[in-house]
């Protein structure tokens, strides 16, 4: 049993807590809207930042890589987990404006949309820093204006550990420059529905380098905090997914509790997460899959999974369903009531 920071009103997993029964009251710190009817007692709401009451977000970045879009991704994706997602996770860079048409349509579900942005891929985090991508940023602010006022959650260049050099730019005090001008100018130029995450690997051979802590852009800047776990060869549980450590590493905890302790406040995202295929051991991902609905509420700070479901992601075939023993595992754990408990709001 993994230890709860206590006084996480709204970060408590597994049912509702003093914010469900107060409608347009206050948790957390940050005012609440009802998601569902009225705001009657013992209603699950959703805060300004997204932050669901009751249970946590399901949600998925469906068939990636595929090249369908992200309306026919989705349709498909929902038909084979057997209900809609709450979150869908796409991916942009450079200069693409965002959301596209199909990405509101998407929105219309109502589902959540996690945006994945690297605003400029050509140029270095320092250069972004001191305003070179300036101008795409304002015409992306003026598209979101324009196109789509609901919330969504932004994040800006995920997994930046293992693209810190020291020199050049690409520092990880860089890397918090960047994340902070590109929000900060944002919300200048007058976007205020998106709601930032800030994702990290989770790997341990990167947490404990001694540049790690200086990758965070602040609170001010960052509303959730995320990590993008893989169960590779040495990952054979949920807890051992999302609390990773290592003998070669010792010093470091695991990062769901680097995260708990650090950011006692914030809600966590698992932005990422995939089983691959194993030879010899068809049976894994069910039986990995089963772990989640077993231990997942060992991990309250936990608001919010996205499953990365591709046949060709880099290290292998992340599909929940190549057998039926994971279909069945994946499909039962999507249904969860923890995972239905907060409806989500109308795009």
């Amino acid at each position: 049993m993994r230890i709860i920071i206590a006084g996480l009103a709204v970060l408590v997993a597994g049912g509702c807590v003093a914010a469900c029964n107060t409608a347009g009251g206050t948790a957390g710190g940050v005012g609440t809207v009802t998601a569902g009817t009225g705001g009657a007692q013992g209603t699950c709401v959703v805060t300004a930042k997204l932050i669901p009451t009751c249970g946590a977000w399901w949600g998925i970045a469906p068939d990636v890589f595929s090249g369908r879009g992200p309306v026919r991704s989705v349709e498909l994706a929902e038909r084979r987990m057997g209900r809609r997602a709450d979150i869908v996770h796409v991916y942009h860079r450079g200069g693409e404006l965002f959301p596209t048409a199909e990405e509101r349509e998407v929105a219309k579900g109502p589902r959540l949309l996690l945006v994945n942005w690297k605003p400029a891929p050509e140029r270095t985090w320092a250069e972004i820093a001191g305003g070179a991508a300036d101008g795409r940023v304002d015409r992306l602010a003026d598209h979101i204006l324009a196109t789509f006022p609901g919330r969504f959650f932004l994040t800006i260049h995920h997994e930046p550990e293992n693209d810190v050099r020291q020199g050049g730019g690409y520092s990880a005090a860089d890397y918090a420059a960047m994340y902070r001008h590109v929000v900060t100018r944002l919300r200048q130029r007058g976007v205020r529905n998106a709601v930032t995450v800030m994702t990290y690997m989770g790997a341990p051979n990167w947490a404990d380098k001694p540049w790690f802590g200086k990758l965070y852009p602040g609170d001010d800047v960052v509303d959730w905090v995320a990590l993008d776990p893989y169960a590779d060869d040495r990952v054979s549980d949920f807890a051992g997914l999302v609390d990773k450590t290592r003998p070669e590493h010792p010093s470091w905890p695991g990062f769901y509790r680097w995260m708990q302790a650090r950011f006692p406040a914030k809600p966590i995202m698992v932005a990422e997460w995939g089983a691959f295929e194993r030879p010899g051991m068809p049976r894994f991902k069910r039986d990995f899959f089963e772990s989640v609905g077993r231990q997942l509420g060992d991990f309250p700070q936990i608001k919010a999974l996205v499953y990365f479901d591709s046949p060709l992601a880099p290290r292998g075939d992340t599909r929940f369903d190549t057998t039926p023993g994971a279909t069945r595992a994946f499909t039962w754990l999507a249904t969860r009531p923890r995972f239905s408990s907060t409806p989500v709001p109308p795009a």
